[in-house]
């Protein structure tokens, strides 16, 4: 029996993605040619790696245990041919880079131009990921680098994991054009506990810091509609149908709104993180020296 390092994939991205089409379109196949593949996988291997029920499939006992395995099979190829691609002094390969919503423009998108510049046989796939979901997906090996935060619960030290500092970023008060509330200098959230709130989805980092700091203002916001789109939420709020919290990084000028520091003011730290290998990868060394580039602190268009 040879397994296929290509099929193994597929079946590590069906593992990590859940469905045959989201694994269609990272690697951008069709369905069906995902589907054969992963048949062809199968036959090769003599064994069931997938349940179908409907129109859906599931991985079986099996099928979980060999996603595993080829997942530690993909990392020692990946070293060995960051090992060759070391003696020479050009980096070259793919790096996956994952980072949540508002550093996929601020900070992301940038670093990978000014790659592209510097080291133009590097290629990074660019994914949307919350802190919650990219850390978990770095310690599986499905990505290669995040772009996170660390001032979360369940964001505690890994020895397996390196953090790279990138920038602060300031929490804002985020109101219509002409509220009261922007006569202020900065706003305590206590003036808040009669305003009608938008917040990001349930679970996600911004809204457990939202709820958290309210309650510890001393009140329950009143949340009238939750977005995991921040144009969305700038939208609402610029029509005068709620107040939000967001980090300055998520601000787009192009709305009319207005933002106002928090008293006392509340900054996250924004890091990359990256696992701790056995052999640093030189693409991925360019990729973590683009994302330092810009200054440790950002300043939003208000």
């Amino acid at each position: 029996m040879t397994l296929n390092p290509w099929r193994l994939r597929l079946l590590a991205d069906l593992a990590t993605f859940g469905t045959v089409r989201a694994v269609a379109q990272r690697g951008n196949l069709s369905p069906s040619a995902v589907s054969q593949q992963l048949a062809t996988l199968e036959r090769e291997t003599r064994t069931a790696l997938l349940e179908r029920t409907g129109r859906r499939v599931r991985l079986t006992a099996a099928g979980v245990l060999l996603a595993g395995r080829a997942r530690e099979i993909l990392a020692a190829m990946d070293a060995a041919e960051a090992e060759l691609r070391g003696l020479a002094d050009e980096p070259a390969g793919t790096v996956t880079l994952a980072a949540f919503q508002s550093a996929v423009h601020a900070l992301a998108e940038p670093a990978v131009a000014r790659l592209a510049e510097r080291h133009p046989d590097v290629t990074v796939v660019l994914l949307e990921l919350e802190p919650h979901d990219s850390m978990p997906a770095l310690r599986r090996g499905d990505v290669d680098v995040i772009i996170t935060t660390t001032d979360f619960v369940g964001a505690e030290l890994d020895p397996a994991i390196d953090l790279v500092p990138i920038a602060e970023d300031e929490i804002v008060l985020v109101l219509p054009a002409g509220h009261p509330l922007t006569a202020q200098d900065a706003v305590g959230l206590q003036a808040c506990a009669a305003q009608r709130w938008t917040f990001d989805v349930s679970g996600s980092y911004m809204s457990e810091l939202a709820t958290r700091l309210c309650r510890e203002a001393g009140f329950e916001p009143s949340v009238i509609c939750r977005f995991n789109n921040y144009m969305i939420a700038l939208q609402h709020v610029e029509k005068s149908r709620s107040i939000a919290l967001l980090p300055s990084l998520a601000i787009d000028p192009r709305y009319r709104v207005a933002t106002r520091p928090l008293d006392p003011p509340l900054t996250r730290r924004i890091t990359a993180a990256v696992r701790r290998p056995a052999t640093p990868r030189p693409e991925v060394t360019a990729v973590l020296t683009a994302l330092r580039s810009p200054p440790r602190s950002i300043e939003a268009g208000r």
